[in-house]
């Protein structure tokens, strides 16, 4: 069995927790295949087999390959999965960094997560993908997110008006800092930051939730995902900021942008004793006030 390895980098405080994961991965016959730019972080670092590969690229990961494991944050899962593309491949996040509400397996938890890896013990969700389409070309061949998609006024620009069509019927025009389009995973990130609600992984749909609205009657609405999202921008400043999660490009206000669910899915893969409500109760610390 083979698993690619991606991290952004390598801190010397987890040094033993990564090492430990090496290890582990030894100990149940896992072949390693490791980010090109983490191994040359960590081979003098790490004690690694020695002839262990690397990839670069999405072409670089073979048909071999049965899963991609991402060691940080949730910042690090996302960029994981734009290596994936549409390769099928299975996404574990290990939790090296802070919240964690998508690489959910905690660090403490390293051993438990790659014994079931080689066991087949774990349980995969398929999460939804969001997709861009534009008049032009716009995040070279990854566009889509697996949290969100979003429009921002410029940093010194005044509040922008976002025209926004659902199958090309009116919904709304936004008066606002930006305008925020967000899978039901990314309903826990930037959305919910914003007042948006949280929604089930599996609940089929999308959120849209205004950033900054000038009207405070403007609330986050919830939509089928088998919609077209369309939008039209005013704005005093001739450019705009669009965003697929942390992605981000400068285009004219000018620009036609629609967004729809994407033609294929991430399967994200966690321990079968985790489930989306276990992660919400920690990860938002629910129901441990004391007063309950």
């Amino acid at each position: 069995m083979k698993a690619a390895i991606y991290s952004r980098v390598f801190e010397d405080e987890h040094r033993e927790e990564v090492q430990l994961f090496f290890d582990e991965l030894q100990n149940q016959k896992i072949e390693p295949v490791i980010f090109h730019q983490f191994f040359e972080q960590i081979k003098n670092e790490i004690t690694l087999p020695t002839d262990t590969k690397t990839f670069s690229l999405y072409e670089d990961l073979t048909e071999e390959i049965e899963f991609i494991i991402s060691l940080g944050g949730d910042g690090t899962l996302l960029d994981t999965v734009t290596l994936v593309r549409d390769k099928r491949i299975s996404v574990m996040g290990i939790n090296f960094g802070r919240l964690g509400f998508l690489a959910s397996i905690g660090r403490d938890e390293v051993k438990t997560a790659v014994k079931a890896i080689a066991k087949r013990t774990y349980v995969e969700d398929a999460r939804t993908l969001i997709h861009i389409d534009a008049d032009i070309p716009l995040f070279g061949n990854v566009p889509y997110a697996l949290n969100e998609f979003s429009i921002h006024k410029r940093d010194v620009a005044s509040m922008i008006k976002i025209h926004t069509y659902l199958n090309g019927e009116f919904l709304n025009t936004y008066w606002a800092d930006g305008l925020i389009v967000a899978t039901p995973t990314g309903s826990t990130g930037y959305s919910l930051s914003c007042n948006g609600p949280i929604v089930f992984p599996d609940s089929g749909s999308f959120v849209i939730t205004p950033v900054a609205p000038h009207n405070l009657n403007v609330r986050p609405i919830v939509v089928p995902d088998t919609n077209i999202i369309s939008f039209e921008v005013e704005s005093r400043a001739d450019h705009i900021i669009c965003a697929l999660d942390s992605r981000r490009e400068i285009v004219h206000k000018n620009v036609t942008l629609a967004v729809k669910k994407e033609s294929f899915e991430i399967n994200l893969v966690r321990l079968s004793e985790n489930n989306f409500l276990q992660t919400l109760r920690n990860k938002l610390t629910w129901g441990l006030d004391k007063r309950n």
